[in-house]
């Protein structure tokens, strides 16, 4: 029987449909990501002047607005499912709140960041594309993939007590892996800022130099890729149970990195740039699924 202190719920026992609408809240919560991108590289983000009209006249974009309009209304709009489909995922979880604190607990966070960033965005079109305001407005998003990816995880598993199943080494220099990740990306948040991408040409940039801060942006990556290197051929050499999740953040991060040089060398086309965004939060995603596979649950009435 379980005990208080290392309570289970199978995952049969989830509340019905609940696999579904998590699965569509990820993806809704990339898919922003990818249509926030569009619109900020197509130079629409200014598209709508108001929120949450899209004009002080009209909540849908005007023929005046024209196809910039459009695209950033059609970004606004995905925000309505987005935060349906988060809202869906905490009323299902309510009845197992207690079995399952930690689903819960995560449930609510996605919701409360989805209802901040639709905040964070108004102001963004308030205060005219600050880049400040605009690179927080993406790192809440791509906070949000990680916590709903999270979500996925501990869905797929029982709750209760969970125990390390890797070495202690492997545990530091997967820490190391994981901070210069968020270092790649940070720089890259700052590197765009910089350049010519700010989300409308009458809006001024973040001051900092664009080629430095390429390079600072390139070198943490070349280092973290080293460590993922490491890694993954300790994982997979020694089994470890994450192995697999760390050929997939390999791989992104590989893909990634030769967008980026991509990118750099040609112009920033803007279908490149987009996918950088893209792949920067995939990779985040894939991190965190990473270091949460470095710990599995108690069999319950097992010690190990």
């Amino acid at each position: 029987m379980s005990t208080p202190g290392n309570v289970q719920l199978s995952t049969s026992s989830l509340p019905r449909g609940l696999k579904t609408v998590a699965w569509i809240s990820f993806v809704l919560n990339v898919l922003i990501i990818a249509t926030g991108g569009a619109v900020r590289l197509t130079g629409s983000g200014l598209g709508c002047s108001e929120w949450p009209l899209c004009t002080p006249e009209s909540l849908t974009p005007t023929p005046e607005t024209g196809i910039h309009g459009i695209i950033e209304f059609a970004n606004r709009t995905i925000s309505g499912p987005l935060l349906l489909a988060a809202l869906a995922v905490v009323v299902l979880v309510w009845r197992v709140r207690r079995p399952r604190r930690d689903l819960f607990v995560l449930g609510w966070s996605v919701l409360v960041l989805v209802i901040v960033q639709a905040l964070i965005g108004a102001f963004v079109v308030w205060e005219d594309l600050a880049a400040v305001l605009v690179g927080f407005h993406y790192t809440v998003s791509l906070i949000i993939v990680c916590i709903a990816a999270a979500f996925l995880v501990r869905m797929l598993e029982p709750g209760g007590k969970r125990v390390t199943v890797v070495p202690a080494g492997f545990v530091r220099l997967a820490w190391i892996m994981a901070f210069g990740m968020l270092v790649v990306i940070i720089m890259g948040v700052i590197t765009t800022g910089s350049g010519p991408h700010s989300g409308d040409a009458n809006v001024v940039r973040d001051g900092f130099d664009a080629t430095l801060m390429s390079h600072l942006h390139a070198w943490p990556g070349y280092v973290t890729l080293v460590v993922l290197l490491v890694l993954t051929g300790w994982a997979t050499k020694a089994r470890l149970a994450p192995r697999f999740w760390m050929w997939a953040t390999l791989t992104i991060f590989i893909v990634q990195i030769l967008v980026g040089v991509y990118q750099a060398r040609n112009g920033l086309p803007v279908l490149f740039v987009g996918v950088h965004m893209v792949l920067a939060a995939l990779a985040g995603a894939s991190t965190t699924v990473t270091m949460m596979r470095m710990r599995r649950p108690v069999v319950e009435g097992s010690e190990t």
